[in-house]
């Protein structure tokens, strides 16, 4: 019988005679665990060790829990995704009710996102704090109070206070919710479950048109206050159904409590073992000695954050600073690539292109939110079997061509006003289309994937809280000057920057965000270090990488 240490593992067996064996892979307060490896032999008969490193479960675990916990974490997105859709109808009508110019109008449009940026500033420290769990809570109760102010508003400086309060329940939300779902999933089907927010985000802009639709026969002084005032329903079920989950398991062993935590992981992971490794990388994360195993252990003294910000912004190692770009720049170019744009000001968009009774405007606002939410659907299904790579440059792609496509469309509408193209306006209605498909297939759902499991845990809170608020800053920026921009360059002119824009974050991803899929969330500081994990040195990876190590002996001599 041979044994191979492994660091934070206690040993590997071998039988000394077959050629290909499953081994017992035994760890410290772990149990055991079958893992499937295979052995070769040299011309002299000496015996090396190849290690797959893909555990074989003892028994395939339902995965409906994590699913659950990730579909009532997510709809949190909802919040953000209703504002988006609602306003771009609710709009038509707070214009000629409030007698607004353009140039409020595009500031109500777009403060949402600048005044997110509070929120989501403020949702890593109070993640780190209270806990994941209980800031989604925060979230819908903040909204709950902004969708309520803006329905009594009587004002357009009424409404800037509602819309005030809402963006900071908002801003909580885009932080928090991938978040949660990535700590809470397995590896293998992060990618799918991550993916969620933007679903739910396309989900709550659909809700939102068809709000629109749903009340828009009534007086103007009522049908745009319903609108914005029925938001407030989904943020008191979003309350009451995230009180039946559980923590994150991550933060729970950041806070000492192994018991409440394996409880936690051993409902979302495939299988005990992985269950049992899972919580092994995070106390190694962490900073846990693996002999501790005690349901409530003690844990460095610290303030909540302290250091972090130190660590990200002024001296970041090699791999955290490409990280942060990662993160950072995934964010910047979602929003900067014009979607918010072409979502919010789709009505105006529509009416450059010819449509001019408000029910067709309406009612192709409804097709750009159902295209939205058909392709995020398919793409969540899409990311764990292709990787973020391809589909993330596969679909911008298509952004970069579906712009200049409706680039082309609106500049030749804006040529020949005096004239009914046919051919430009469904080449403007089909490229809004492809250009909301596309970023829906890749950009919008992957950049709520890659961003919360590319940064480490001690720094991920408020990695990410950076990472959204550039974000919302963007989405914000943009949608205040949207007007204002295409008046000074035209409508087309627009669209033709918005495509250099995303041919440019085309670059970006592919020179600096690697794969990540099927990697745990405790490699991605290895991966962007572009340092190979040593198995030696007890940095064994189950089911991401292989290695050779030399049989030893019982008595540890090879």
């Amino acid at each position: 019988m041979f044994t191979i240490p492994f660091g934070k593992y206690k040993h590997l067996t071998l039988p000394k005679k077959l050629s290909v064996q499953k081994l017992r892979f035994s760890c410290r307060g772990m149990g055991d665990q079958k893992v499937g490896k295979s052995v070769t032999s040299d011309a002299s008969g000496t015996q090396n060790l190849a290690i797959a490193m893909e555990a074989v479960p003892e028994k395939h675990r339902n995965k409906k829990f994590a699913f659950s916990c990730s579909i009532l974490a997510s709809m949190t997105s909802i919040l953000l995704g209703y504002d988006i859709g609602v306003m771009s109808g609710a709009m038509l009508f707070i214009k000629d009710d409030l007698k607004l110019d353009d140039t409020k109008v595009e500031v109500l449009m777009g403060i949402l996102g600048l005044y997110s940026l509070i929120g989501s500033a403020a949702a890593g420290r109070t993640s780190d704090w209270i806990g994941r769990r209980y800031t989604i809570v925060l979230a819908a109760a903040i909204f709950f109070i902004g969708a309520l102010m803006m329905g009594f508003a009587t004002n357009f400086a009424f409404l800037m206070v509602g819309r005030f309060v809402a963006g900071i329940g908002v801003g909580y939300a885009l932080m928090i919710a991938p978040v949660y779902t990535a700590e809470l999933s397995p590896a293998s089907t992060r990618g799918f479950l991550t993916s969620f927010p933007e679903v739910f985000i396309n989900g709550g802009i659909l809700l939102g048109y068809v709000s629109n639709i749903a009340f828009a026969s009534l007086p103007n002084h009522i049908n745009w206050r319903l609108m914005l005032g029925v938001g407030a329903i989904p943020s008191v079920i979003l309350a009451i159904s995230v009180l039946t989950m559980p923590e994150s398991p991550r933060w729970l062993v950041m806070q000492g409590r192994l018991g409440e935590a394996k409880q936690v992981l051993d409902k979302t992971s495939e299988s005990k073992q992985e269950a049992q490794i899972r919580l092994s990388d995070i106390k190694d994360a962490v900073g846990i000695p693996q002999h501790c195993t005690d349901d409530i252990v003690p844990v460095p003294k610290r303030s909540h954050g302290e250091g972090v910000w130190k660590e990200l912004l002024i001296r970041p190692s090699p791999s955290i600073r490409r990280i942060l770009i990662a993160a950072v720049g995934i964010h910047f170019f979602q929003q900067a690539s014009g979607i918010g744009a072409a979502v919010v000001y789709s009505p105006r968009i529509f009416e450059k292109a010819g449509i001019k009774s408000k029910n067709g405007l309406l009612g192709a606002t409804v097709a750009v939110g159902f295209t939205k939410t058909l392709f995020i659907l398919v793409a969540t299904f899409l990311v764990d079997r292709f990787g973020r790579r391809p589909l993330l440059l596969t679909s911008t792609m298509g952004m970069i061509l579906s712009l200049l496509g409706l680039g082309t469309g609106l500049t030749i509408i804006d040529h020949n006003s005096d004239k009914k193209l046919v051919g430009a306006i469904a080449l403007c209605i089909l490229t809004v289309l492809t250009f909301v498909a596309s970023f829906s297939i890749g950009l919008g759902p992957i950049t709520w994937v890659y961003s919360p499991e590319i940064i480490p845990l001690r720094l991920r809170a408020q990695g990410m809280s950076l990472a959204v608020a550039t974000g919302c800053v963007t989405g914000g920026v943009l949608g205040m000057t949207f007007l204002s921009l295409y008046k000074a360059i035209t409508i087309g002119g627009t669209f033709f920057l918005f495509a250099g824009v995303a041919t440019l974050s085309w670059i970006f991803f592919y020179n600096f965000l690697p794969e990540t899929q099927g990697r745990t969330l405790e490699e991605m500081e290895t991966i962007f270090g572009k340092k190979e994990e040593e198995t030696i040195h007890g940095q064994l990876q189950l089911g991401t990488t292989a290695a050779t190590t030399p049989i030893c002996n019982e008595n540890g001599k090879k």
